[in-house]
This record gives C-alpha cells, structure tokens and sequence, in this order.
C-alpha cells in the first residue's frame, strides 16, 4: 500500500503540482508579456479567418485624398459640410454620424470674415454681418436630417481648450445593478458647437482606446463621461436610425452584461466593451465626399445606408492598427463595428472567460502530472501534440462557431512546460523512439496516409479489409497528339500535366475522395476508404461532374494565357465511377507499400472508362453507382455490354450532370427517347431504332449535348445486324473486346 502511495506522490508529481500552482498564480497576475501573447493568438484568428462578404447598409462618405484634391484643403467651410449632408439625405441615406468634430467657429463665416478685414469697405462689412453663419446653416441642414454628432474625450482632466458647455443626456434604462463603477470613465468631453449639438439628433463618443501594445482590438459600446452615459458613435448611429428609442444597460454583480439598442441585445465585457470581427479594408464601403458633391454617386447607392462621415486622407492622419496586421481608417473601424452589431458577428470574450482559461490549465496540467509517469517517452509526446491540438482546435472552432475568444497560448504552454518537466527522466529512451518512428513513416510512399499511422502505428503491417468502395478511372483522351505539341518543350508538358493534375486532385478532395494513384496522364481514386463514408456513390459522381468542369475552365485559363498565334491543344478526359465491394489495404512488400483498392470493382471501373471514348461521353457510370444515386443526377442508359475479361454483362450509364439538369422537361424527354431505342434495338426492331437515333440526336442538340458519337455508333452496329441478324438467342448484349 505504502509503495502505491509513494507511487502516486512522486517527486515528479509533486514537482509537476508546484509548478501547476506557480502556473496558474501567474495567470492571475497577468502580466503584459501573458495578455500580449494572448491578443496575439486571437489577431491571428482573424487573420486566418476572416468573416464571410456580406453586404450590409453601411457605407463611409470619405473625405479622402481626391475630395481634398477636388474640394480644396481640410477644413471645408461649414456650408460644404451641410450641402454634403443635404446630397447625402437627398440620396436615400437614413441617418448620418460623423467621426469629426466641429468644436470651433467657421472662420470662413461671413460675419468672422468682416471682423477679421476691418479694411473691407462698411456697406460691405455690415451686409456681411447680417448674413447668417456657416454654422446656423449647418445646423439648418442638421435639423431637416436624421444627424449624430461625433464627440470625443480627453483621458485628464487637467487638459485645457475642453468645452464648458452642458452634456445633453441621452434617454436611457438600467437593468439592474448600477453599472457605473465598470464603465470606463472620461473626466472630459470635447463637443461640438451648440448650435449644431442642439440640431443634431443624437450624439454619439468615437473615442476608441488602444491596448497596450498599440492595437485597436476592443471598442467600447457605452461608457461614461463627465458623469453622463454615452453611446459609442455606431450605437448611437443606430438609435437615432431606428426611431431614436432609449438604450438600455444590462448588467449584474461581476459588470456590464450587454447593451440593448434598437431593441437589439449587444453582448459586451463586463467594462461595456465588445470585439469586432475585423475584415480586410474594402473599397467597397467607401463613397468619395467628391463624388457625391459633384453628382458622381450612381443613383441608389446611398438608399437605405447608413452614412459615417470621416477621412481616409493620409495627410489627415487617421489611420489605426488593426489585429489584422495592417491599419486602418478610423471610420473604417467604426463601420465595421455597426457591419458587426448588424451582422451579430462581434467576438465575444465574457466575464467567464478567465475561470475558464483557469480551468483548462488545471485541467490538461493534472492529466499530463497524472499519466505521465506511466507513459513510454514517444507516447507522451504524442499525447502531448494531440491535447494541443485538440485544444488549439478547441478554441479556434470556439471562435469560428460561437466567435468565443478563448486563450490557446497559455493554457498550451502552460502543458507544454508541464510535459516537460515530467520526461525529463526519460528523456535519451524517448528521443530514441522518435527517431524510431521517423524512419517507420520514411517506409511510406503515401503521405495521405502519414497523420493516419502516427495515430495508429499498429498499422504499420500488411494486411487490408473488404469494404464497398466508388472507384473512379480518368485519363486524358488524345494524350499522345497533345505531347507531341510540347516536343521540343518537355518542361512544359510537365508543367501542363502537374496543372491539370492539381485540378482533378482538388475536385477529388473536395468531394472526399481518396486519390489511389497518378498513372502517367490517368488518376485513379476511391471513395469510402480509409474513413467511412455512407454517401460515397453520390461523392464520388458529383467529383466526377466537378471535374469535367474543372477541366475545361483549366482549358480557358490556358487559352487565355497564351501567346498570339500559339496553338493551344485543349484537354479532353474521360471519367468511370463503379461501385461495389474491395479488397482495400496496405499493399506492397514489407519494405514497401501503399495504401490502394484491389478487386473486380476496381477492374471494372478501369474498362468503364476506357468505353467513354468508345461511346462519346465524358463520364460513364456502372449499373450499381446509378442505381445508388438516380434521381440526383441526369443519367441515361447507354447499353448492355459484357466488358473484356468478364463473362457477366454491364449495365453502363451516361452522366451529364446533376439534379438541375435530371429535372428539366427536356432532358428526361431526350432519356425516354433512348430507352425507347433500346427497347426497340434489343427486340430487333432495326428500322425504328434508327428512326429513334435521328430524334435523339436532335433532342440532345436542344440540350447543348453531343450524342452524335453514339448514335454514330448505333447506326454502324445496327447495319451490321441487318446484314447478319443475330440468332433467336440473342440478349442484346455488346461484347465490348477493346479495353
């Protein structure tokens, strides 16, 4: 008993529970190098994958580089502001916010350009200052529209040149506990003019505070200011949108738990803060302030937007970086916030997100401290890459699902230390075994089957399993007249084939397919091995179809590259699927083998393909496949053959493409048509078989298919009947003697 004791508390183990502690004390504390690793992972998501084009109501009306160039330097005077506001509101756009502060007079002004020339003559000075201001006429143009003025803040309050004036409150509720000991806080305002405050429908702080590291990663959604609670500039964009309701915060006794707007929940940190899911900059979001001064915006591009006016000017200085790696205008960031807040795609990190992180690094670490000792040194370290990888998926499909931000640098190094410091003993036997193991997978010439066996290297043996597989053949028709156009340019045909093999490998593996073998021109695939896969029949024949496709967008992308003059010899292939039982396995001697499908099925399938040329189609499929997947694509009995090498007669059918085209009236026309032939050609009714062959060469041109081929072939085989008619016992069946 005693030994089993000492056994499970260990030095190591007590040593591995030391440093557990140590590890999760410092998670705490969270020093900046920690959270900085920790912002770095969750950029890095981002930039990996970034969220899916979609178009929402929002647009920029950018002061950019060729409005200034157009318009004149920045500032503008007031009056071209409110005839940008009166175009844009003209225009369709719902309501306006601006990332720009009008804090100051317009010197521009009529009545400040009279006080500032006192050599103008008096009758002109005093008709100018009768004129209204630049300002009033700005927020003549704020009150006929739906207008947020932009507002920022200072971070001291010592700072000087702030506006006295009053904070205008904005109407909202709170559910439940008093949020304002989370909030951030700014102990000052910078507002715009009164006038045009008062104008204005809403009001709405773009100020946006970066994390340590410089990065603008977090925006906050509500926060205080001066002692009032504002909106961000976006939210308040879409309160005064929406009809201009009160927002409400929600929170509880750990923080802020979201922010309701437009009758909209916004889940934010427990300090009102959110994560936008950045994408990369779009053009797309962006109409130049010239372009809609000067009537160059297309009618309708601004109805229904909502409209953030700011500058993209690189002279104006406004550009932040972002967590994917590059900056960004500041408006840009605040459209992406409202596209996030529309969407429901902002990240969300909560309040339990560190209790979480905390019980992952116990977790992981007690597993490692626990098995450690009873490992061999090459378990362990696989053990080890498996646990991180499961959790760096973890919380990477996290963000990818749910857009949860979950730590995978820490509790992953915090394992990996953990790891160790717990084979430290057994270090020297455990790099032995690895370097074992390299040289076991150096024996493969597979590398699909790598991943597979570093798993399971119990497989690393001869042997296989019988399993119903889909088998496809292709190969490239004419192959030896297209080499001889690259005779005396060998690196190009090499370069042709590894294009044209790269896009039939891809539509393999899109659709789960195994790729067996390349044979010169020809691939060789299956489906259903080595991982299961019910639905195989219908993969494999929708790879089937994606190949043909993918060839012969490979052909217009190689016509479009060459040369004038330059001959092009397009690629033409053809395609067997065949489904049935296979013997499949490692194959090979013992020093070298691969993965492969042997069997009839296999064999089969290899002579399926070589009756596409035979029959002028570019895909043949068996009796077994058709059965399996008819009435999701557009097959047609081609013909009862009884291929070399087999005594038992074949089924074949033509596939032309998917559900879309099964189901078009024409099509299942230009079906019951060849089968009437058959029906007629198999009862040796030779005149109206041909008579059918004529209407279905018609019906397939109406079809934009090519069945001239086979009816060619009918035509020529039925001639030869009538002239030597097959005795009473004939089944209709063609011996097909080429392969």
């Amino acid at each position: 008993m005693w030994s089993r004791i000492a056994e499970m508390f260990s030095w190591g183990r007590i040593a591995g529970l030391t440093l557990l502690a140590g590890l999760l004390a410092l998670r705490v504390v969270d020093p900046i190098v920690v959270e900085r690793l920790r912002l770095q992972a969750f950029d890095l998501y981002q930039r990996i994958a970034p969220p899916e084009d979609r178009a929402f109501p929002v647009a920029v009306l950018d002061v950019d580089d060729r409005s200034l160039a157009e318009i004149g330097q920045w500032p503008w005077p007031r009056t071209k502001i409110a005839e940008l506001v009166d175009r844009a509101m003209q225009a369709g756009a719902v309501a306006v916010a601006f990332d720009i502060v009008f804090s100051e007079p317009d010197r521009l002004s009529p009545a400040l350009i009279a006080r500032d020339n006192p050599i103008l003559p008096d009758r002109l000075r005093a008709e100018m200052l009768k004129l209204p201001s630049n300002d009033m006429i700005l927020a003549d143009s704020f009150a006929r529209a739906r207008i947020v003025t932009g507002q920022t803040s200072v971070r001291d309050a010592t700072q000087t040149g702030v506006s006295a004036q009053q904070i205008r409150q904005v109407p909202h509720a709170i559910i439940g506990p008093d949020p304002t000991p989370f909030l951030l806080k700014f102990p000052e305002l910078v507002q715009n003019l009164p006038e045009l405050e008062d104008a204005a429908a809403g009001r709405g702080v773009f100020t946006v505070i970066p994390d340590p590291d410089g990065i603008y990663r977090r925006m906050p959604v509500v926060m205080m200011v001066e002692g009032a609670l504002r909106l961000t500039l976006t939210a308040e964009l879409l309160r005064i949108a929406t009809g201009g309701d009160a927002f409400a915060i929600r929170s509880n006794e750990a923080g802020i738990d979201g922010v309701v707007v437009a009758g909209q929940l916004i889940r934010t940190q427990g300090d009102g803060t959110v994560w936008p899911r950045f994408s990369p900059s779009d053009p797309g979001r962006f109409v130049s302030a010239a372009d809609l001064l000067n009537g160059r915006v297309p009618a309708g591009r601004l109805a229904g937007h909502l409209l953030l006016v700011g500058t993209s000017a690189i002279g104006l200085e406004d550009f932040r970086p972002t967590p994917l790696g590059v900056s960004m205008a500041g408006v840009e960031i605040h459209a992406q916030l409202l596209e996030n807040i529309l969407g429901g795609t902002l990240l969300s990190r909560d309040n339990s997100a560190t209790g979480q992180e905390l019980f992952w690094i116990a977790a992981l670490s007690l597993l490692v401290i626990s098995l450690a000792p009873m490992m061999r040194a090459s378990w362990l370290i696989v053990s080890t890459l498996a646990l991180v990888a499961a959790f760096a998926t973890f919380s990477y499909a996290l963000f990818l699902r749910n857009g949860q931000l979950i730590d995978p640098t820490y509790p992953v190094a915090s394992m990996v230390l953990m790891v160790m410091l717990m084979s430290s003993t057994n270090y020297l036997r455990e790099e032995r075994r690895r370097r074992e193991i390299r040289n076991a997978f150096g024996q493969y010439v597979s590398p699909d089957l790598v991943a597979q066996l570093a798993d399971h290297p119990e497989a690393l043996k001869l042997g296989g399993e019988r399993r119903d597989l889909s088998v496809l053949f292709s190969d490239v028709r004419g192959f030896t007249t297209l080499s001889e156009g690259f005779r005396d340019d060998p690196q190009g045909l090499t370069r042709l084939m590894n294009g044209f093999l790269t896009v039939m490998s891809n539509a393999i593996l899109e659709h789960r397919g195994t790729i067996d073998k390349f044979m010169g021109d020809a691939v060789m695939a299956f489906w259903n091995a080595p991982l299961p896969h019910p639905d195989h029949p219908r993969s494999a024949c929708r790879a089937a179809v994606r190949m043909m496709r993918a060839v012969e967008k490979y052909n217009r992308q190689r016509r479009g590259a060459a040369k004038p003059g330059q001959q092009v010899h397009p690629i033409r292939i053809g395609i067997a699927v065949n489904t049935g039982p296979c013997f499949v396995g490692n194959m090979g001697s013992d020093t070298r083998f691969d993965y492969t499908a042997l069997g009839d099925t296999v064999n089969l399938a290899s002579r399926l393909e070589g009756q596409s040329k035979t029959y002028g189609v570019p895909i043949i499929v068996g009796s077994t496949t058709a059965e399996a997947v008819k009435g999701d694509f557009a097959l047609i009995e081609l013909d009862l053959i009884r291929v070399k090498g087999k005594t038992r007669p074949e089924r074949i059918f033509a596939l032309f493409g998917e559900r879309r085209m099964a189901g078009r009236k024409r099509f299942r026309a230009l079906s019951a048509q060849v089968a009437s032939m058959l029906k007629a050609y198999r009862a040796g009714h030779w005149d109206t078989a041909i008579a059918r062959l004529d209407e279905i060469e018609r019906r397939a041109s109406d079809l934009r298919l090519d069945l001239s081929h086979y009816a060619g072939l009918f035509r020529r085989r039925i001639r030869r009947l009538k002239a030597d008619p097959p005795g009473p016992g004939w089944d209709g069946v063609f011996d097909a003697l080429e392969k």
